[in-house]
């Protein structure tokens, strides 16, 4: 499970800008996932909430907002929405669509004390 290792990323994250913003307490954490990221929801809920007991962001709410998977598909050159790596075009049913977005994991905003 690497949404366990990607929790402590973002608790490394917390931290680091804790020191920087002099803050010692967080309330809410804004995840923004990628449809393409390889990022289960629900486990990284789970894991967050593991990884942060005991630390600036014990309670903290997790709250995820979801990016949509995005490609350029080679056959037509169109920017289509996508949803798996791997799926064809949805415009002309082409492969490879290369995917340029939706693969990101990134904090987006913290709400803080």
């Amino acid at each position: 499970m690497h949404e366990m290792s990607l929790a402590d990323g973002v608790l490394r994250l917390i931290e680091d800008s804790a020191k920087a913003n002099n803050f010692s307490r967080v309330k809410t954490v804004w995840l923004e996932i990628g449809e393409l990221a390889g990022v289960e929801a629900e486990a990284m809920r789970f894991c967050f909430d593991a990884v942060m007991k005991g630390t600036l962001a014990d309670g903290a709410r997790l709250e995820i907002v979801t990016t949509e998977g995005k490609g350029r598909c080679f056959s037509c050159g169109k920017t289509v929405a996508i949803q798996l790596r791997y799926d064809p075009c949805p415009l002309c049913g082409g492969c490879p669509v290369e995917p340029t977005g939706g693969m990101e994991m990134r904090v987006k905003e913290l709400e803080v004390e």
